[in-house]
């Protein structure tokens, strides 16, 4: 039921971006932006932890969940380390993600031999 739970999630919230990237000019990569920034703005409320849990990858995985991992990695550190905690938390928080990101990506590039756009 768990996977159920998160296929149904984060269809809704991939649904939900479709529908705005196809109903206003924005681009891409600023609704990328909005996704970000909400995920930490929902993070900072407290509504985002709760749901997640709730959710378990559905909420999680999207763009809105890296934004509530930013937000909770810059949160720790200001609390461990102070002012410098802003600057240093998301890196550190994220870091494993986009690293796993970059490194599978690399692998996917020599199994399938990308070309460039013409």
């Amino acid at each position: 039921m768990d996977y159920i739970k998160a296929f149904i999630i984060g269809g809704l919230i991939c649904a939900a971006v479709q529908i705005l990237m196809d109903n206003t000019k924005l681009m891409p990569g600023r609704i990328m932006v909005i996704l970000v920034c909400l995920g930490a703005l929902l993070g900072a409320v407290g509504i985002y932890e709760p749901f997640a849990k709730w959710a378990g990858a559905g909420a999680t995985v999207p763009l809105i969940g890296f934004g509530n991992t930013l937000f909770k990695g810059v949160k720790e550190a200001v609390d461990k380390e102070g002012f410098i905690g802003i600057f240093k938390g998301g890196f550190t928080a994220s870091s494993v993600g986009i690293s796993a990101a970059l490194i599978f990506s690399y692998i996917a590039s020599w199994i399938f031999k990308p070309k460039l756009k013409e």
